[in-house]
């Protein structure tokens, strides 16, 4: 009567286990996979890509009443240098308005561009894009329709996994030449976690999820 009576609590006690097992064997699983995304994260933010191509692509950032904020004007600047070095024929800018700006963040690179001495002719606009992955996908579809797939993207250090992923997404043949400059920790960890779920379930998906 004892041996049965024991026999509900055993197998209680093996469930409980089975389901710590496995518990464990995603935390492992997770943080494993986390941090190897985080080396992929860190060691893309120190490399330059920048190979010849047929467009210059400038991820947007902040701007103030028309003036860029130094994270754009030193991707700018950093685009300057790649067309005068011969790189590629074309620099794209990119980047809509947002709530009560008078400028989008295209138009803004693209006043700088010009001012710095870049023809009209060479520039493109994408202004309507809200975030990365709008931004790079409309670039896609419009340089495709001029017969033009490779792109050297520029942006921040930390940012240079994510964009090169979503630029492959959205049909681009991309390298990263990113800025100069060291990424802080917090950076690297948010991009970390970005690009983490972004291959798991599409960059289109985790940009719809952060609407």
């Amino acid at each position: 009567m004892s041996t049965s009576a024991s026999r509900p609590g055993s197998r209680s006690r093996r469930r409980v286990g089975r389901v710590g097992l496995v518990a464990l064997t995603g935390f492992i699983l997770t943080v494993s996979y986390l941090g190897a995304t985080f080396m992929v994260v860190s060691h893309a933010s120190k490399q330059d890509g920048r190979v010849p191509a047929d467009a210059i692509v400038v991820l947007g950032a902040a701007q103030y009443n028309g003036r860029p904020s130094p994270v754009l004007r030193a991707r700018l600047d950093h685009a300057l240098d790649l067309y005068r070095d011969g790189l590629a024929p074309v620099v794209v800018v990119t980047g809509g308005r947002q709530e009560g700006d008078r400028f989008t963040e295209a138009t803004t690179g693209y006043n700088y561009l010009r001012s710095h001495g870049l023809a009209d002719e060479v520039i493109r606009k994408e202004v309507q894009g809200s975030s990365t992955y709008e931004s790079l996908a409309s670039v896609a579809r419009f340089l495709r329709a001029e017969g033009l797939n490779d792109v050297v993207l520029v942006s921040s250090p930390a940012h240079s996994r994510r964009v090169a992923d979503i630029a492959r997404e959205v049909g681009m043949r991309a390298t990263v030449s990113p800025t100069v400059g060291k990424p802080s920790l917090r950076t690297l960890l948010r991009e970390t976690a970005a690009v983490a779920v972004g291959r798991v379930i599409g960059y289109r998906r985790l940009d719809n999820l952060g609407r």
